[in-house]
């Protein structure tokens, strides 16, 4: 017991440490875009000052601001490096022409495109299904010395193509890389698995894994398992799921923390609550620690099948382990009381989000205005859409038809079109802020 005083003592001080480390950061690049943003002072960034902002703003994806305070720097020329990080984010963030123009800026300026760069616009493009330009930058890279496509050029763009849902484009790409004379990698393999998994294209996926089994080198990892006992736990073939678990075990595959939430994750989703007590017992033999998703799992499975009392029973486990609760706890929480018509416990947990640093998004406040809204408590919903706003979460379609729903319901026919005219409105906005 001692031990353990002393150990969480040490990992509080390394907690208060890295906090103070990221408000530091975050206070200076706030400080450098409110500069930028007037225009002052700069341009006269030490190199050490400008590299760490733009690598803040890059990690937040605020490409804006990086965008902003690269241009402010008349003395500073950004090497290959900046700019692949910058085309990356912009592809994520919706921009690839503002991806693709800081390309072109970067060639008009002298600088040699390398790799990288070629590498990081070929996802810009991907990521936002601009396939022609994408397989257009791929056959420019191929007529350039030291800029030729690689592995991770191609897994890049095949990555795209399963989280954009164009699987018909990866047999071309596979093509072209044998044509290449480019061996997939473990992680190219990975990413099909996975692609193929999401969507529940079970036979290809495994078709996939035989491949990988078959090629030299390319041996299946911990990420493997995940992404094959993920693809057969969520669409419920439990029996599937456990037979691939032992065959990768058999393959002398070690699972994860991840893996272990797969299957209380799954298990929850199946009923097979008693399988899920004995993951955690597992996970308890072997000294692992349970994670915030663990118990998200463990919750949201409890909470569905109104057994509050187990449910309130993980989650002061969860927090008399210093497990933090998050966003998706308290609206799993706030959803099994809802369903056990216990709305009366909801305040409490308003209270103690209050107390705490959690960052409340769209989904709990959706969670908690069906909640009221469902058991006809208009006014409460109301002030709830309320707060929505001082909070700064902005509502969606779901938010509306909610709350559409819950005025129908209870005979306020009035109030329900007044909702629907705001969400003409906010889609009027929304096709003009586009055009």
């Amino acid at each position: 017991m001692e031990r353990e005083g002393e150990e969480g003592r040490r990992l509080r001080r390394v907690s208060g440490r890295e906090l103070a480390k990221i408000l530091r950061a975050e206070a200076a690049v706030a400080g450098m875009e409110r500069k930028a943003a007037t225009g002052t002072s700069t341009r006269r960034l030490w190199p050490k000052a400008l590299l760490g902002a733009l690598e803040e703003a890059i990690s937040g994806s605020r490409w804006e601001s990086a965008l902003q305070l690269l241009r402010k720097q008349q003395w500073y020329h950004p090497k290959s490096r900046t700019y692949a990080r910058l085309v990356m984010m912009l592809g994520k963030c919706g921009q690839p022409m503002h991806a693709s123009y800081l390309f072109q800026t970067m060639l008009s300026e002298g600088l040699r495109p390398t790799l990288d760069v070629y590498t990081s616009l070929v996802g810009a493009y991907g990521h936002n299904g601009l396939w022609d330009e994408a397989f257009n930058t791929l056959d420019e890279m191929k007529s350039i010395l030291n800029c030729k496509p690689d592995v991770c050029t191609y897994t890049i763009l095949i990555d795209c193509c399963c989280k954009m849902h164009r699987f018909d484009l990866i047999g071309g790409a596979l093509t072209e890389m044998r044509n290449l004379g480019i061996k997939c990698s473990t992680v190219t393999f990975n990413t099909i698995i996975d692609g193929y998994g999401k969507v529940t294209m079970l036979e290809k996926m495994e078709a996939s894994l035989s491949d990988m089994l078959e090629c030299d080198g390319c041996l299946p990892d911990t990420c493997t398992l995940n992404s094959i006992i993920w693809a057969y736990g969520n669409c419920g073939q439990i029996d599937k799921m456990e037979k691939w678990y032992d065959e990768f075990q058999h393959m002398g595959i070690e699972p994860d923390i991840k893996t272990f939430n797969i299957l209380i994750k799954s298990y929850g989703k199946a009923g097979m609550r008693g399988k899920m007590s004995l993951v955690m017992d597992f996970m308890k033999k072997r000294f692992i620690s349970p994670t915030t998703v663990t118990f998200n799992s463990l919750i949201d499975s409890f909470g569905k099948v109104g057994n509050i009392e187990k449910m309130e029973e993980i989650f002061r486990m969860m927090k008399f382990q210093g497990v933090k609760p998050n966003s998706i706890t308290y609206s799993s929480i706030v959803s099994g009381y809802s369903k056990a018509g216990l709305l009366m416990k909801i305040p409490l947990i308003l209270r103690q989000i209050e107390n705490s640093d959690v960052v409340l998004d769209t989904t709990f406040f959706n969670c908690i205005i069906s909640a009221y809204g469902q058991a006809g408590k208009i006014e409460m919903m109301e002030e709830l859409f309320s707060l929505m706003g001082e909070k700064n979460c902005k509502p969606d379609k779901i938010t509306f038809a909610t709350m559409i729903q819950a005025y129908n319901a209870v005979g306020m026919h009035k109030a329900a079109q007044e909702v629907e005219i705001e969400i003409l409105k906010l889609n009027r906005r929304l096709l003009k802020s586009l055009l």
